[in-house]
């Protein structure tokens, strides 16, 4: 996701920064940007695209005078990537960078053209500095009018200011998006990740959510609640590589841990405390459609079968779920009454643009569930929702995954409102549970340490059968391809009434089954089949918040009122089970072999 990087003092900035930026690149952007106050002079460069098109701008620029400098990576989340939405962003005199989403920017935005501020941006980010510089006026100080700026501001933010009023002050603010200040000396930096500062500094402060401040001649104060944060420091990490990952063995490590943090992402602006609004679909858009079709490839596909369940179950509208390569060669029947819906986390991936372009040539409303901005999906689609994910190195895919299925989970719901088809009450249920996701996705150190010791049972059986019913049943294929990806091991997902159609057969105790039992879904259903398999003598390991007496193995969940609770739940499971088996098998878990993140050919 974003980066962002900043400077106080009076060494060279322009490489400082540049430096900081690159080694923020692994968490994925679409442009890039810096600002510079050095005395009365403000300087400012943006580019889209790699960050190389940014050193080449500023190729014949330096600033070697005291002053501050702030940058800034941009993963598009409000508005195609371009230089006017990249960041920094100006007012009349102030320079903003941020990383998360601002909930409220649409109220602040409306007040601030009220005001008379001009907005040339289509971000959220924008209200920072517009907000900043009405304070002002009635401020006694600078940093005066920043904390009221941070007070009103709601949503996940890490943002830096800097204003020509005070040019040797960077102000700061941090609730739910990273960001740590290091020191060397009298030189101050920022950073939304140990790597921007790494070779730099020596110390570091990891900033707590609702801290504010300012950084100004080597001296840092910080407040939280207005009351004066007494901090102290600790040594810095010297290896990148390790801080690029926080800490986790592996990206995919690092990347399920981040799925309580980018789900709150998806929702932000999208999800309120009684309403859904998504702001991309334009009024009159679903007009007509009494069909959706939905293509899309592997992990994509398993987040399309369980949106199936829930158009049809929440907003009463027919949905088809195809493979996209098997779609484009079986001359579809496509109707202009069809949504058609394509997913992919890259937005490039082959089979399902093909997809599109069939559809659009048919003359369908196409809309994409997508994580790249500007992406060929992106590009060709009518209507675009972003999942705001970030970047996602571990090849087996996670947040993605993730944020895919919340987000189809969200246009259900609006498309149940829009067609008239979910009273409010239902609706305000639906959202109650869903602004559960980013607390019930934060993994536990008991829940991975159980999954840790639990894994090196399941290494040497005959396969793996991965079963469930309902939404459960594109989980388990999720949860099997997952295994399969990165442990090499044989592992099929099957719904689990069709068990004793044919593939019972194997059921031996070398047969490991992974069971999928919700409380809240057609338990005792699943539990018959479960039983069927272990009167055969098959381990079974139940994943459920029900005890059952059968299984070899147990993991407890918690989650029991709402099926889409106990999905996401399960989910973190079932990827931490395959992540700790392929560990003990000694895999390289984020690089397995023979695949590659984004299949860009037939």
């Amino acid at each position: 996701m974003c980066g962002i990087v900043g400077y106080v003092g009076a060494k060279e900035k322009k490489e400082i920064l540049l430096d900081g930026l690159k080694e923020l690149e692994y968490r994925g952007y679409d442009s890039a940007g810096i600002a510079i106050i050095e005395g009365s002079n403000l300087n400012s460069f943006k580019a889209v695209g790699k960050l190389e098109n940014l050193v080449t701008k500023m190729k014949d620029f330096t600033a070697t005078q005291k002053g501050v400098a702030i940058g800034h990576t941009r993963w598009a989340t409000h508005g195609k990537p371009t230089e006017l939405n990249a960041h920094p962003h100006l007012g009349k005199s102030s320079y903003v960078v941020h990383n998360g989403i601002i909930e409220n920017y649409q109220e602040l935005k409306k007040e601030l053209i009220e005001y008379g501020a001009e907005f040339l941006s289509q971000t959220d980010t924008e209200v920072i500095v517009h907000l900043f510089e009405k304070e002002l006026k009635s401020a006694k100080s600078d940093f005066e009018a920043f904390s009221a700026t941070v007070e009103k501001l709601e949503g996940a933010y890490a943002t830096l200011l800097i204003t020509q009023n005070s040019p040797d002050t960077i102000f700061f603010a941090k609730n739910g998006s990273p960001m740590l200040i290091a020191f060397d000396g009298d030189d101050v930096y920022f950073g939304s990740s140990d790597t921007a500062v790494i070779g730099k500094a020596k110390e570091v402060y990891y900033l707590e959510d609702g801290d504010f401040g300012y950084a100004k001649n080597g001296e840092v104060k910080i407040f939280n609640t207005d009351v004066e944060v007494d901090f102290k420091t600790k040594p810095l990490d010297s290896d990148k590589l390790s801080a690029q990952k926080d800490g986790y063995r592996f990206f995919m490590e690092k990347e399920i841990y981040e799925q309580t943090t980018v789900v709150a992402d998806t929702m932000m602006g999208r999800v309120l405390s009684e309403d859904i609004i998504l702001d991309e679909i334009k009024k009159g858009f679903l007009d007509g459609i009494t069909a959706i079709k939905i293509c899309a490839c592997g992990t994509s596909y398993h987040s399309a079968l369980t949106s199936s369940y829930l158009f049809e179950r929440i907003a009463k509208v027919k949905c088809d779920v195809e493979i996209a390569s098997e779609f484009r060669y079986k001359e579809p029947l496509l109707t202009k009454d069809t949504l058609f819906i394509t997913i992919s986390q890259s937005g490039e991936t082959a089979d399902t643009l093909e997809a599109l372009k069939m559809a659009k040539r048919a003359g369908l409303k196409s809309l994409s569930i997508c994580n790249v901005d500007n992406s060929s999906i992106v590009r060709e689609s009518d209507v675009s929702l972003l999942t705001r994910a970030g970047i996602e190195k571990g090849v087996a895919s996670t947040k993605a995954f993730a944020t895919q299925t919340l987000l189809l989970w969200i246009l259900s719901l609006y498309m149940a409102k829009e067609i008239g088809n979910i009273n409010k009450d239902d609706l305000i249920e639906e959202i109650e549970a869903m602004r559960q996701l980013p607390s019930l996705l934060k993994v536990t150190d008991s829940l991975h340490e159980k999954i840790h010791r639990l894994s090196k049972r399941y290494l040497h059986g005959h396969g793996f059968f991965f079963i469930g019913r309902d939404i459960f049943f594109p989980l388990a294929l999720e949860g099997a391809l997952k295994l399969k990806e990165i442990s090499y091991l044989h592992a099929e997902g099957y719904p689990a009434g069709e068990m004793k159609h044919g593939p019972i057969a194997l059921a031996d105790s070398r047969l490991f089954t992974i069971a999928l039992m919700p409380k809240s879904l057609l338990y005792d259903k699943i539990k018959s089949n479960v039983e069927e398999l272990s009167a055969r003598d098959a381990t079974i390991l139940a994943i459920s918040p029900r005890e059952f007496e059968l299984a070899d193995d147990l993991i407890k969940t918690n989650c029991d009122s709402h099926p889409m609770l106990e999905f996401f739940e399960m989910m973190i499971v079932l990827q931490l089970l395959s992540l700790e088996i392929s560990v003990r098998l000694g895999n390289d878990v984020d690089m397995p072999r023979n695949l590659a993140k984004s299949v860009t050919v037939e």
